[in-house]
């Protein structure tokens, strides 16, 4: 899971580099040389088009920078970018005339992770950039592991808490709503005991799958624990979020998983809640939805439970929304 996260960086996928160049045979030349190894190649010349570049939410992960350049230089492109990228890692290689020790070491210090003097040899730059290169995927690598589930490449538990508490502070900022759905697979340890714990991995990796597969690219989901996920769906009211537990509900149920110890039916149940309103509390939107879900497993699983805020009875404070535990009997996928 964590290769196929890696993507590009792994080979599989030319790996993306900035070159900022204000000389155009220089420029070419740099163009032909990652051309030829394979990269992937973006470039500006000036310094106020590779910041552009830099800060975007795709930037490449390799850049290299002429110091002396129009708007901005390269030793001002360093400190921006370590100052204010938003880019989880990117390796910075200046391109350089200057051949002092003090010249060398003020690049250093303005954020750049390597030097090349100029006129540059073609076999060294190759030799640096695939020293970056190996520099980016070890930084991808443990990124990754901080923040990913390793079985299911799903958010780990620690982050999905994290973008939770993000989408719910910006829900109440800006007056909109936050779907919370607790998943949890039927019958899992059942499941576990007879196919043995390769074929549990199979099933929860698959049934992970399926889920996600219908969720929007900006929602997000996180293995809670166990056979647990906590999915997060932003903007969603409760219409929405019951949708979305449907489809999730439908998608696990409607084909058997294949292990290595044969195949299985599986199911999932689902508590889910939409909060809304100037406050709204991420533990206990959990705990509602947590409390659904276990409201779900009591009558019968595969099927979904909503908090809901429309119905009367006893209700639980989560910020200004007065929401309660109203049951939603398994229905067809929404669209």
């Amino acid at each position: 899971m964590l290769v196929q996260a890696l993507g590009g960086l792994t080979g599989r996928c030319p790996v993306r580099i900035l070159i900022a160049e204000d000389d155009p045979t220089t420029l070419l030349m740099l163009e032909r040389a990652a051309k030829d190894w394979q990269y992937e190649v973006v470039s500006v010349r000036d310094g106020n088009a590779a910041w552009d570049v830099l800060r975007s939410a795709d930037s490449p992960p390799l850049a290299l920078l002429d110091w002396m350049m129009p708007a901005l230089s390269g030793i001002e492109l360093c400190r921006k970018v370590r100052q204010e990228s938003e880019a989880p890692f990117i390796y910075l290689v200046l391109l350089t005339g200057k051949v002092t020790t003090r010249d060398i070491v003020q690049g250093m210090e303005s954020g750049a992770d390597d030097y090349l003097r100029k006129p540059f040899d073609r076999q060294e730059l190759k030799v640096r950039l695939r020293a970056g290169q190996r520099i980016v995927e070890l930084h991808e690598t443990l990124r990754i592991q901080a923040t990913r589930d390793t079985l299911t490449g799903l958010w780990n538990r620690r982050m999905i808490l994290d973008i939770l508490g993000r989408e719910c502070a910006r829900a109440a900022r800006e007056g909109t709503s936050v779907g919370v759905i607790m998943a949890d697979l039927d019958h899992f340890k059942q499941a576990n005991d007879s196919l043995g714990h390769l074929g549990g991995d199979a099933v929860l990796v698959e049934a992970s799958r399926r889920m996600n597969s219908v969720l929007r690219p900006y929602d997000a989901m996180g293995r809670y624990g166990g056979e647990e996920f906590l999915i997060v769906l932003p903007g969603c009211d409760q219409a929405g979020t019951e949708a979305a537990a449907q489809r999730m509900r439908q998608v696990v149920q409607e084909a058997e998983i294949a292990t290595p110890a044969g195949v299985i039916p599986i199911t999932v149940s689902l508590g889910a809640v939409a909060g809304e309103g100037t406050t709204i509390d991420a533990e206990a939107l959990i705990r509602t939805a947590d409390l659904a879900l276990y409201r779900a497993k009591r009558a019968g699983r595969n099927r979904v439970e909503m908090a809901n805020s429309s119905s009367p009875g006893p209700s639980l404070n989560l910020g200004d929304a007065q929401l309660e535990i109203a049951a939603s009997s398994p229905s067809p996928c929404p669209v």
